[in-house]
């Protein structure tokens, strides 16, 4: 009797930050889907954010499972417990944070020769990861969780230098070598990429970072085909990179179980459920759905100016706010970003949740009218696949970039006139005025032109559906990419 071929096995290395990790997972799950053996690499700490939406995939026959590795927080002279950027509290943390996933190395190449997988799949923050998956004899591939259009305005930047041509980060510019005519300035970018024009060392790194997706087998993007078509063309064609869209992954969640645990299982709890029960008290489109990211930090002069906005704006509400400490809630209330009597008056109008929220489950419910994002990839991906349209509030990174496509492209958004990079611990810095804040909540939430905003975001909702089922083109590309790797191809 013949025997049944062993599953292509694909070992799977999400960064350590969650913004990075959700969509990991997501794809890890997917493939496992598609009947191949996936094997997620991770530390100990970050395996308990995702472990149990693992163990229900193979309690239903999927074969997926975690290898968990001790993290070398004490030779990066990190503190026990410190193993994901969202627990950064300084830059010097980061930097000994990213000391040690630079460790990870010989421990991932460890793992690669025990479980002989026929691929890795590593995230596009570890440029090392191609040459460790050369010694051991497979192909790397680069996984980017963000846009096309972040990807080609950053091989512009390397490429032209444009910011090599300006006389000040607030002069404006348009990005060389793109399908659109994009502007931006300097001070939108981040500061790396700022830096690069007078430091050697930054320009060394954001070249190896090229290099390594240059010399990888391939770069797998959550995106899909409709969304941004110019870009993930001039991607494959002008920039010749061998490239895969298999987005949006967050599609795969389809129980409320994994909705409501997605990112993080451990924070799971009434208060964050009772908010869905209060958004079904609200009528449809009427809610503002505010939410900056895990990781993402605004000073609180920003947040009280944020605040006001939202009460002038006189739209109902739900607040996420990131918690910066263990403090015990007692403590958490008396945070002094908040305009004296906010609280009170907003009673009934608003909530605001501190920590994490179960944000696919807030975006899909119908009381959502419209979503103040910081411009993350997941979180714009979340809300067209919701059909809801955005205020646009990019922080940092690609952030910038991501807005453009969401305002300036496929024009489901207002910007609030963010012009430049948040940086840590900003003090008083304000960014973003009362002014400005009420009135792209506005334009976004009231009248013709947010009906045809909300018309775009639905058109996209039901094209990112039909580009992950049979047929449509993510699954086409994913598709594409597991036949080749099945015939030793990629």
């Amino acid at each position: 009797m013949d025997s049944k071929p062993d599953p292509l096995h694909i070992l799977f290395f999400p960064h350590l930050a969650h913004g990075h990790m959700i969509p990991t997972i997501d794809m890890a799950r997917v493939f496992a889907r598609q009947g191949v053996k996936a094997t997620i690499f991770t530390t100990h700490l970050n395996a308990s954010f995702f472990s149990k939406v693992i163990e229900r995939d193979r309690k239903l026959g999927f074969e997926i499972d975690i290898v968990m590795i001790k993290f070398p927080s004490m030779e990066a002279g990190l503190p026990e417990g410190i193993e994901n950027i969202s627990s950064i509290t300084s830059q010097e943390m980061g930097y000994k944070l990213f000391k040690a996933v630079r460790l990870l190395q010989q421990p991932l190449q460890q793992v690669l020769e025990d479980c002989h997988p026929n691929c890795l799949v590593a995230d596009g923050m570890f440029p090392w990861a191609t040459e460790v998956a050369r010694k051991v004899g497979i192909p790397r591939l680069v996984f980017y969780g963000t846009s096309y259009l972040a990807c080609c305005v950053l091989d512009s930047f390397l490429r032209y230098e444009p910011l090599k041509n300006v006389t000040s980060d607030d002069q404006l510019f348009e990005v060389p070598g793109i399908p659109d005519k994009i502007m931006m300035t300097g001070l939108q970018q981040a500061a790396e990429l700022r830096d690069s024009r007078t430091n050697n060392e930054t320009t060394v790194v954001l070249h190896k970072l090229l290099e390594a997706e240059i010399t990888s087998s391939g770069v797998i993007m959550n995106s899909f085909q409709e969304l941004e078509p110019a870009y993930v063309q001039h991607y494959r064609k002008t920039l010749g990179r061998k490239t895969w869209h298999i987005g949006p992954l967050s599609l795969c969640n389809n129980d409320i179980e994994d909705k409501l645990e997605r990112g993080n299982a451990n924070a799971v709890s009434t208060h964050r459920v009772e908010c869905l029960r209060w958004l079904d008290s609200k009528k449809p489109n009427s809610v503002l759905y505010i939410c900056f990211g895990s990781v993402s930090w605004i000073s609180p002069t920003q947040l009280n100016e944020l605040a006001k906005g939202i009460e002038a704006s006189g739209v109902d509400f739900i607040w996420v706010v990131r918690k910066t400490n263990k403090d015990d809630e007692e403590e958490e209330d008396k945070e002094e970003w908040l305009p004296q009597g906010f609280e009170e008056r907003m009673k009934g109008k608003g909530l605001i949740i501190r920590g994490w929220a179960p944000q696919l489950l807030i975006l899909d419910h119908e009381a959502i009218g419209g979503f103040m994002t910081h411009c993350g990839w997941n979180s714009i991906l979340e809300s067209i696949t919701a059909g809801v349209p955005m205020v646009t509030w990019p922080l940092g990174n690609e952030q910038f970039s991501n807005e453009k496509l969401v305002t300036d492209i496929v024009r489901v958004g207002v910007g609030v006139g963010a012009q430049e990079c948040s940086k840590w611990m900003e003090g008083k810095k304000l960014l973003v005025t009362t002014e400005n804040i009420t009135s792209a909540i506005s334009q976004l939430m009231v009248g013709e032109e947010a009906n045809d905003m909300r018309n775009r975001a639905s058109a996209l909702k039901w094209m990112a559906k039909r580009a992950v089922e049979e047929g449509g083109s993510s699954h086409s590309d994913l598709k594409a990419l597991l036949d080749g790797l099945r015939l030793n191809s990629i």
